[in-house]
């Protein structure tokens, strides 16, 4: 509220007129520069320059801080990962003597790492300052009351080409297809409270929806795993491989069985067998593939054997999963509950290392329970034999399997389409080259106007997030209702 404007002798200045029918009040009053007292007074200039400066400078401060968190969480999660995949590369070079051909080696590793997380870390500096810069700016030109319902929607729109910062020939279908998805789910939310839509969206309510999802996904997931792992990215396949625990050998040949193809390489499986102290001779007339996935082993004891190995894999995995959120969402009580913090923690690694292995082992236990059941393997059974798998969420709190499952569910969506275009069913658009920077365009349009709209349908860990990058300034208080 600005003080009243009088003249020497205290009464009101003559510019201050009627507002809308309203005599002016210390609240509506507005300066005339023409009029000898306003434009004479040196308390009105010190105060109007006063005003102006320390409001642009906040509001260029909001727009470097945005960017500096921006990076500093691009270059934490993406460096985190680097990191650990240094340290995991580190630990094999020493198990394994030999160099594979085509690898890197550790300095190119390193360096690629580096480059990556500063890219990472460009890519959300600038997409945070972007927002805000466009935010800030269709604010002053066009305020902030009259624009508050499409200024979100627009500036998220403009920021999401900043993904092309982490490389312009690096696509991120993964990733754009999952911020999709949230996209979809925190639009579903604003759905579900509008009485014109509410009806409309009441199916998605359903409680387990989160685990039809993870089923859905894990028939594509898996299937592809097993007979098209070209339609993977290379990173999700390589985690694949790793989990899934078989060498490529046992895969190509389960593929062969299930396509009805003549073996080409019973005798490489025998190989690996014999590396690692089994020592088997494959049926080349074997109508289900069980001696190929588990050897000399039969189909319970494997599972047993394949479950403990599964957790022990999977327990590293996870260590920075809930590492790095710590320390981010809760930083503010990292001193004062450290013990409680790192306790649940603990608790969240050991029990999304138990899904990941349950995940994984009910994977090759109900594919070899449903082809020996029906005495065959074929393609179609190797979709439904890895319908169940996606149950084994179920084990995760509530809160983590949707995001687990929408995921699952962008890699799965990614790599449905990638076999449909390979196969000529689908053909791509010629004149959109980059679908991927597209559809996290819109994405993030949706988002961002969710959180300055809509921020109850977010949970709030996510909204504290956003909350402390961006940092969005409530309404001026001339403009408040």
């Amino acid at each position: 509220m600005s003080p009243s404007r009088r003249k020497a002798n205290g009464s009101r200045c003559s510019c201050i007129g009627e507002i809308n029918g309203i005599a002016g009040d210390d609240a509506g009053e507005s300066f005339d520069l023409s009029c000898i007292h306003c434009n004479g007074s040196d308390w009105i200039k010190t105060d109007l320059s006063t005003y102006f400066s320390s409001d642009d400078s906040e509001k260029l401060r909001r727009i470097i801080v945005a960017s500096i968190k921006g990076f500093s969480i691009g270059t934490g999660i993406k460096g985190g990962l680097a990191l650990f995949s240094i340290v995991a590369r580190f630990a094999r070079r020493r198990s394994s003597k030999s160099r594979r051909t085509g690898d890197f080696s550790n300095s190119e590793a390193i360096a690629m790492g580096i480059k990556e997380t500063l890219r990472y870390g460009l890519f959300l500096g600038t997409f945070a300052g972007t927002f805000v810069s466009v935010d800030e700016a269709i604010c002053s030109l066009a305020g902030h009351q009259r624009t508050a319902k499409w200024r979100a929607l627009f500036a998220g729109l403009v920021a999401g080409p900043s993904m092309l910062l982490t490389g312009p020939n690096t696509t991120h279908t993964s990733l754009a297809v999952y911020i999709l998805m949230r996209a979809a789910v925190l639009a579903s939310r604003c759905g579900i409270k509008s009485k014109r839509f509410g009806s409309v969206c009441k199916p998605l309510t359903w409680e387990h929806g989160d685990l039809f999802l993870m089923c859905l996904s894990s028939s594509q997931i898996l299937s592809a795993y097993i007979l098209k792992q070209e339609s993977l990215p290379s990173s999700y396949k390589s985690f694949l491989n790793k989990h899934g625990g078989k060498d490529l050998s046992i895969l190509q040949g389960i593929k062969d069985l299930a396509s009805a193809k003549p073996f080409t390489n019973l005798r490489a499986i025998e190989k690996y067998y014999k590396s690692v102290g089994v020592d088997i001779k494959l049926d080349p007339s074997m109508k289900i593939p069980c001696s190929m996935i588990h050897g000399g082993e039969s189909c319970t004891k494997h599972g047993l054997t394949f479950f403990l190995q599964a957790y022990k894999r999977a327990l590293p995995v996870y260590v920075p999963v809930y590492l790095i959120p710590a320390l981010i969402v809760h930083r503010q009580d990292l001193l004062k509950k450290q013990y409680s913090i790192l306790g649940k923690g603990l608790l969240g690694t050991a029990r999304s290392s138990l899904f990941l292995s349950t995940y994984c082992t009910s994977a090759w236990a109900s594919t070899c329970l449903l082809f020996r059941t029906l005495d065959t393997c074929n393609i179609p059974l190797v979709a439904i034999a890895t319908f169940p798998t996606g149950l084994a969420l179920a084990i995760e709190k509530k809160s983590r399997r949707i995001e687990i499952s929408l995921y699952c569910l962008a890699r799965a969506i990614e790599s449905f389409f990638t076999s449909m275009t390979e196969a000529g069913y689908i053909r791509p658009p010629k004149i959109l080259r980059r679908a991927d920077v597209v559809v996290f365009s819109v994405s993030t349009a949706i988002i961002m106007h969710c959180y300055a709209q809509e921020r109850e349908v977010f949970r709030s860990k996510y909204l504290n997030v956003l909350d402390w990058v961006f940092g969005v300034p409530p309404p001026p208080p001339c403009e408040e209702t």
